[in-house]
C-alpha cells in the first residue's frame, strides 16, 4: 500500500511507501509464510515510528477492536493527556444521547402585550435559545417577518433575554484577547459571537469598520468599537468600556489593509444591536436594548429554528468550531438537570456521564471544545467510549472523512481502508481518534495523544497565538499520525 505524505497532511491520513520485498528462496526448512503475514514481519515497530517523529514530551495511543473492544496495540494506554478538539467527538455524543438528532434550536421575538396601531403594547424581546449557527441573515429575516406581522414600533422596552444559557466572556482565559476562536458564549450567538475588522489605507491614517458580515446583510455594529494607535506592541489591547467592546490596534501592524474577525465578550447585546439595525432598515423602530433580569414571556411573533442537532454537529466536527462544541455541551447539561452555571461545571457533568455511560475510567474536561488545555484524557479511555458508542453508533455518519489517496492524488482502489476521526491540535499538543479499517475491512477504533506539555507551559501570552516551532511540531505529529494508521491498516486484518 503506497499512500502519499500530502494526501494525509491535506485530510491528515495518508502513508508511507512500504519496503519492496525480496523474493523468497526457492527451498525453505519451514512452510513459507502467507503473503500478508509476510508483509506484517516488515511493518516497523509503533516505538520507532513515535521515536522518529522527535516530539518530545509524552506520546500515547491505543487500538481496539471496534466490535469487540479487545485491545489490539497500544503505548501508555492510561496517561492521560490534553485530548485538544478530540473532545469534540465526546460532546457530540452528549449533546445527542441528551437531546436528540432531531432536536432545533429556536430564537424568537416575544412580544408582552397586544399590537395596536403597529406598536406593541408592552415590550419587545428578543429571546436566544442556543443556537450557535444564527447568523446576521437569519436575523435579517427575523425583522423583516416582525414587519410582515404589522409591528413598527414598541411602547415599551427593547429587551434581549439570552437567561437560556449562562453568559460567559470566553472560553479560554488564557488566549490571546483577539483570537477569534475565542469568543464568548451565551443563549444568544451571532456569526459565531465574532466581529468583522476590515481596515484601508487612507489620506489621513486609516478607515476602520466593525460590522456583523454575512451574505446578505453587513450592517455595521456600535457595540465593538476600535482604534488605531501609533505603537508597534501588543497588536492588539481590549477593555471592556462604556457598555461596548473596546478595541485598540498597533497601526504599525496594518500594512496596506485587510481584515479579520475579532471575537464578542458581549453576545447578548451584539445581538440585540445587530437587530435592531436589521429592524430599522425594514421600519421597525427600536429603543437600545436592555438585558432581561430573568426570562421573559409573552406572545411569539417570530421564530427561527435551527438545522437538526445532527447536521449542526456535522458541521462542528468537520470545521472544529469551538462556540458551537460549548452551546451544545452547555444545552445537553442543562437537559439532563446538571450544573451547567460554568464550563468547568458543565464539563465535568459531561465527563461524569462519560464514566457512567461509556466505560471511561478518570475524564477530566474543563470544557465541551478542547480549547482548554487542563482538560485530560487517556488513549484508553477514548478507545473504550469508541467501542462502546461502536461503528454502528450516531458518531461514525458525522465524523469527517479522510479518503486515503496515492501518491498521485488518486484514491486507493477499493476503498478498504477508510478513517473517519476528528482531529486536535493545540501548541504542542495533537490528537487524533476515531474508527478505521483495516485492509480487509476490519474495523478498529483509535486514539494517538501527543503534547510536550512543559514546551507549551512555558509560552509567553504574546508566543500563543504563533509559537517559534509550532508548525513544524505539529507537522511531525501529523506524519507520525499517518505513519501509525498505515502500520495498523496492515497489521491488524482479523
Amino acid at each position: 500500500m503506497r499512500i502519499s505524505r500530502r494526501a494525509f497532511l491535506s485530510g491528515i491520513t495518508a502513508t508511507t511507501a512500504m519496503p519492496a520485498l525480496a523474493a523468497p528462496p526457492l527451498v525453505s526448512l519451514r512452510p513459507p509464510p502467507r503473503p500478508l503475514d509476510f508483509q506484517k514481519h516488515t511493518l516497523r515497530p509503533a516505538a520507532d515510528l513515535v521515536i522518529e517523529a522527535a516530539l518530545g514530551g509524552k506520546t500515547a495511543f491505543a487500538l481496539a477492536d471496534a466490535r469487540t473492544g479487545e485491545m489490539l496495540e497500544v503505548m501508555n494506554p492510561v496517561l492521560a493527556l490534553p485530548p485538544a478538539s478530540v473532545t469534540k467527538a465526546v460532546t457530540a455524543v452528549y449533546a445527542l444521547d441528551a437531546l436528540g438528532p432531531a432536536h432545533r434550536f429556536a430564537t424568537r421575538v416575544i412580544a408582552t402585550g397586544p399590537i395596536r396601531d403597529g406598536r406593541v403594547d408592552g415590550d419587545l424581546v428578543l429571546v436566544g435559545g442556543g443556537d450557535p449557527t444564527l447568523d446576521t441573515d437569519a436575523l435579517g429575516d427575523m425583522a423583516r417577518d416582525l414587519r410582515a406581522a404589522g409591528v413598527t414600533g414598541v411602547k415599551g422596552k427593547f429587551i434581549v433575554d439570552a437567561s437560556a444559557l449562562p453568559v460567559i466572556r470566553e472560553i479560554d482565559t488564557l488566549q490571546p484577547d483577539h483570537v477569534g476562536y475565542n469568543p464568548a458564549v451565551s443563549a444568544l450567538n451571532l456569526n459565531y459571537n465574532r466581529v468583522y475588522f476590515e481596515w484601508r489605507p487612507g489620506t489621513e491614517g486609516y478607515t476602520v469598520r466593525m460590522d456583523a458580515r454575512a451574505e446578505r446583510f453587513n450592517p455595521e455594529v456600535a457595540i465593538a468599537r476600535m482604534r488605531v494607535v501609533d505603537r508597534d506592541l501588543p497588536v492588539y489591547t481590549y477593555a471592556d468600556q462604556g457598555g461596548a467592546d473596546n478595541w485598540t490596534v498597533a497601526q504599525s501592524a496594518l500594512g496596506n489593509g485587510g481584515s479579520r474577525w475579532l471575537p464578542v465578550r458581549k453576545p447578548d447585546l451584539y445581538a440585540a444591536d445587530v437587530f435592531r439595525t436589521l429592524a430599522r432598515a425594514q421600519g421597525v423602530a427600536l429603543p437600545p436594548a436592555v438585558v432581561a433580569e430573568a426570562p421573559t414571556a409573552g406572545t411569539t411573533l417570530v421564530t427561527r429554528e435551527s438545522e437538526p442537532l445532527q447536521e449542526i454537529l456535522r458541521g462542528m466536527l468537520r470545521w472544529s468550531t469551538n462556540l458551537t462544541a460549548e452551546v451544545v455541551g452547555l444545552a445537553a447539561t442543562a437537559a439532563r438537570g446538571g450544573d451547567g452555571a460554568t464550563l468547568v461545571g458543565s464539563g465535568a457533568e459531561m465527563a461524569a456521564w462519560m464514566k457512567a455511560g461509556l466505560g471511561a475510567r478518570r475524564p477530566v474536561f474543563v470544557d465541551h471544545s478542547g480549547l482548554g488545555d487542563r482538560s485530560r484524557i487517556s488513549p484508553g479511555d477514548m478507545v473504550r467510549a469508541l467501542v462502546a458508542v461502536g461503528p454502528d453508533g450516531p458518531l461514525l455518519p458525522i465524523l469527517k472523512d479522510f479518503p486515503l489517496r496515492d501518491d498521485d492524488g488518486a484514491p486507493l482502489p477499493g476503498g478498504a481502508v477508510q478513517v473517519h476521526a476528528k482531529t486536535g491540535t493545540l501548541n504542542f499538543v495533537s490528537a487524533l481518534a476515531g474508527f478505521m479499517t483495516a485492509r480487509d475491512g476490519r474495523e478498529l477504533a483509535f486514539a494517538i495523544f501527543s503534547a510536550d506539555m512543559p514546551r507549551r507551559d512555558a509560552l509567553a501570552p504574546e508566543e500563543r497565538e504563533r509559537p517559534v516551532g509550532a508548525r513544524s511540531w505539529a507537522s511531525r505529529a501529523r506524519n507520525m499520525q499517518r505513519a501509525l494508521i498505515e502500520r495498523w491498516a496492515e497489521a491488524h486484518v482479523a
